[in-house]
């Protein structure tokens, strides 16, 4: 609820992880002046510190109520930012850091910074490089700005902060496309990146209710981690790409989708009468195996033997007929349009076996069933966002280089 002059966050209604959020948001929309009112069950000192230390010492923190059941804190943004803190020059806000008090530098660029629109800039004037402010921009901001260094040095240094537009976003397959780390981090909270994966990370948390900042901060934190075993498939060459999805993908689904198949009849029939959700599940992987089988054959007889004649035909410098040939970008719309089908029945597995959770009273044979379920799914997910996001967009490019 609203006054006509503050904002009033009645913090019990707000689910326990979005109560910081929420009044950080709120907060960060105040002008110079301006006011809200935290209603809270408990005293919410803990907030007062986390304020001044990520937005520094420029707000009153004033008790309305103290308790013994409610309190009501005011909290106000001080008058006390300088004029010239900042120059609106008609295309870009600048902020001339140097003349800022040093606890108000890095609260005014972020002020400034949450109050611009989609490609809206402002540009960061200072007397030496604010990397810092880089790295902390987008530990609590995300991947939603771009970094353009106008001037470096000796004297001065001039960085234009562009908000990114929706187009300039990447997906959360181009993510995992770069850095299959992060694709960990997507599985944790079960983002799709295959099927799914051309959504931004802001679009898929927002419809899942996911804290987007909390994601966006795990997401840089896989780039510090060092791990030897990574495999980046956005290196490789095309034509082994594909070789490696055939030897790879294409026989783990050939070897375990059999076995998949008779333990999903073999359980259905023992244990359907007291766990009805597994004759669903079983109906879902005979139509998974129909679905992939028939779409393996073709991506091994016709798609893939396409991509390696498109990357000889780049490599060569030869004439590539697509009237001749067929086109790829056509070929990878029925593809894709597969690899959502069977990713919507194995999201149907997982909803009818409660993210296979094994009951207790299942026996080996049903346990071992939901276990090769989680893992199928799993190289699943890596095989088609290794087509999806990595070998098909790849080759659609190159075809449309040649003539």
């Amino acid at each position: 609820m609203q006054t006509a002059q503050e904002i009033i966050i009645n913090v019990p209604e707000i689910e326990p992880r979005l109560k910081h959020a929420t009044i950080f948001e709120a907060f960060d929309k105040l002008e110079a002046g301006e006011s809200l009112i935290i209603h809270n069950d408990h005293d919410p000192k803990p907030l007062y510190y986390q304020l001044i230390a990520q937005r520094g010492d420029i707000f009153t923190w004033q008790y309305l109520q103290q308790g013994p059941q409610w309190w009501d804190i005011r909290v106000t943004i001080k008058n006390t930012l300088p004029n010239h803190q900042s120059v609106d020059t008609g295309k870009d806000i600048v902020i001339n850091v140097p003349s800022l008090e040093p606890r108000l530098k890095h609260p005014t660029i972020f002020q400034t910074f949450d109050k611009l629109g989609k490609g809206e800039s402002l540009i960061i004037h200072n007397d030496h490089d604010p990397k810092p402010v880089y790295y902390q921009l987008l530990s609590e901001r995300g991947d939603i700005f771009t970094w353009q260094y106008l001037q470096q040095g000796p004297q001065w240094w001039d960085i234009r902060v562009t908000r990114k537009t929706d187009a300039e976003a990447e997906t959360v397959g181009q993510i995992a496309a770069k850095d299959l780390r992060k694709a960990e981090v997507f599985k944790k909270y079960g983002i799709d990146f295959c099927c799914g994966g051309k959504k931004t990370v802001r679009e898929v948390c927002a419809e899942k209710g996911i804290d987007v900042t909390k994601v966006e901060q795990e997401l840089q934190q896989t780039e510090q981690s060092v791990t030897g075993g990574n495999t980046n498939f956005n290196d490789w060459n095309l034509d082994f790409l594909a070789d490696y999805i055939v030897n790879t993908h294409h026989q783990y689904v050939r070897k375990y989708l059999p076995e998949l198949r008779g333990y999903a009849l073999k359980v259905a029939r023992v244990h359907g009468g007291h766990h009805p959700e597994l004759l669903p599940i079983q109906q879902l992987v005979e139509e998974v195996n129909d679905e992939l089988l028939d779409h393996m054959t073709s991506e091994e007889q016709v798609l893939f033997p396409l991509v390696k004649k498109i990357v000889q035909a780049k490599n060569s410098n030869t004439a590539y007929s697509k009237e001749q040939n067929g086109s790829f970008a056509t070929m990878v719309q029925q593809m894709e349009q597969e690899h959502d089908s069977v990713g919507r029945a194995f999201d149907e597995i997982r909803k009818h076996s409660n993210n296979f959770a094994i009951p207790e009273d299942a026996c080996a044979s049903y346990t071992l069933f939901y276990k090769m379920l989680e893992e199928f799914e799993n190289d699943l997910h890596t095989h088609i966002h290794l087509e999806n996001n990595i070998l098909f967009p790849k080759t659609i490019t190159i075809e449309k280089t040649l003539g």
